[in-house]
């Protein structure tokens, strides 16, 4: 029920608010809607939040219609990893320009006398509202990778399900809650436009470009010219002065910085004895992880079977998680038949690992960018960034004695089929037989 509200019925209540509200305002109050500038009252610290603000919201709002509109187009491009962490870095920055814009835009409003008199309530709101939303949207990029792919499969079908007037709450409901609370926030954001500022954003002024000319006439022109003349002797020397200086200082900081540098080259860099700890520790890190793999990859080399786990302990809702042959991880569950199903847990996409907990519809998620995948047939679900099925692997059950009671191949050719109370006694291995049936 709260779904059908926040993802349904919030969204359309939303628009028929935005639209009525400023078709009203514009007619009854025509000369309000606008930003309200406070520019007269307050103008020093004013471009230091409305500049980083407009340039950061206007690339992040171009960054979603591009995502939203063409999701097809966004996910063809985004194949290329390169390209898909150019646009999470630029959305990243763009987003903190536009928090850090907001943030001074509030307290500009908050500590200054002369906007706190013509501020109302709804100025603040409207500012900690759009701080928020930036906020959790920030949390997506960060907190949830790859969003900018994962959002055109998710969240574009659902918002055409709006738009197409069916809508269909599904495509949001396994969705991070962060992401949840992105999209409740934009609707509330929607609904209070018209009773704010914000609805400036709706009035662009075309008269300003299809007015007549008009004719500036200056009043005492002589004196004009001759304040004009010595103003600008004097702001030409401030500005000569000021060139000077700050070449002068650039030019000494470079040479101080060209000169720090090359005596840390020179002399090498030191540290004090717990940062050389720190560091020692970390390359004994990456030397144990190392020194592990190495050790699986002789273990894959000198023998034929590879052991995952005992029959007993595989389930059909929860994965276990082990290494095949070519090193990548893979997931063991109880089949359906009651026999091991083993899959690979490398995401056909960017290559992320898939969770191990089984969701309804018998479905498998790579977090990354919300892929779904088929648990049996291993196929992506419709509108995934994953295009290519998940492979599943051969395996071998092994009774107590070493002898192979069952097999099934990665084509899922099944041979034996033991006694259920027998097969919880087994254990269940992978083989190299398989990989090269695989390869061949």
């Amino acid at each position: 029920m709260l779904d059908t509200f926040f993802y349904v019925g919030l969204p359309y209540l939303s628009v028929f608010v935005l639209v009525v509200g400023s078709v009203y305002r514009f007619r009854a109050e025509r000369f309000s809607y606008s930003a309200l500038s406070s520019q007269l009252l307050e103008s020093r610290v004013l471009p230091w939040g409305s500049i980083p603000w407009h340039l950061g919201i206007l690339v992040l709002l171009a960054g979603h219609l591009t995502v939203l509109l063409l999701p097809g187009l966004w996910m063809f491009l985004t194949t290329d990893r390169t390209l898909l962490l150019f646009a999470e870095s630029l959305g990243i920055m763009f987003a903190v320009l536009c928090v850090l814009g907001l943030t001074v835009l509030l307290l500009r409003r908050v500590l200054s006398a002369r906007l706190q008199a013509v501020s109302t309530a709804l100025d603040i709101v409207v500012l900690l509202l759009l701080i928020a939303q930036v906020i959790l949207g920030l949390g997506v990029a960060l907190g949830r990778g790859w969003g900018s792919v994962w959002a055109a499969s998710a969240l574009s079908p659902y918002l055409w399900s709006l738009l197409t007037l069916q809508p269909d709450a599904a495509y949001v409901a396994g969705v991070p809650a962060v992401v949840k609370f992105h999209l409740v926030g934009a609707w509330i954001i929607f609904a209070l436009t018209p009773f704010t500022r914000l609805v400036h954003a709706f009035f662009l002024p075309f008269d300003f470009l299809l007015r007549s000319p008009q004719k500036v006439v200056w009043v005492n022109t002589r004196r004009l010219e001759l304040q004009a003349a010595v103003l600008g002797t004097i702001e030409s020397r401030r500005a000569f002065l000021r060139g000077a200086l700050g070449a002068a200082v650039g030019g000494t900081m470079l040479g101080l910085g060209a000169m720090g540098a090359a005596g840390r080259y020179l002399l090498g860099p030191s540290m004090t004895p717990e940062e050389e700890a720190e560091m020692m520790a970390k390359r004994v890190k990456r030397l144990k992880v190392t020194e592990t793999e190495r050790e699986l990859e002789l273990e894959r080399m000198r023998n034929a079977r590879i052991r995952v786990a005992g029959m007993a302990e595989l389930a059909s809702e929860k994965g276990i998680y082990f290494i095949d042959y070519q090193m990548r991880p893979a997931l063991a569950f109880r089949g359906p038949d009651g026999m091991p199903l083993l899959i690979s847990a490398k995401c056909t996409h960017l290559g992320c690992t898939i969770q191990s907990a089984v969701e309804g519809g018998g479905r498998i998620l790579c977090p990354c960018h919300m892929s779904y995948f088929d648990l049996i047939t291993g196929e992506p679900s419709a509108g995934s960034p994953a295009k290519a099925p998940l492979p599943h692997l051969g395996w071998l059950l092994v009774d107590s004695e070493g002898r192979v009671v069952a097999s099934r191949n990665a084509q899922g050719t099944l041979e034996g089929k033991p006694d259920p109370a027998k097969a919880a006694q087994c254990t269940v291995f992978i083989a190299r037989q398989f990989e090269e049936e695989a390869m061949s």
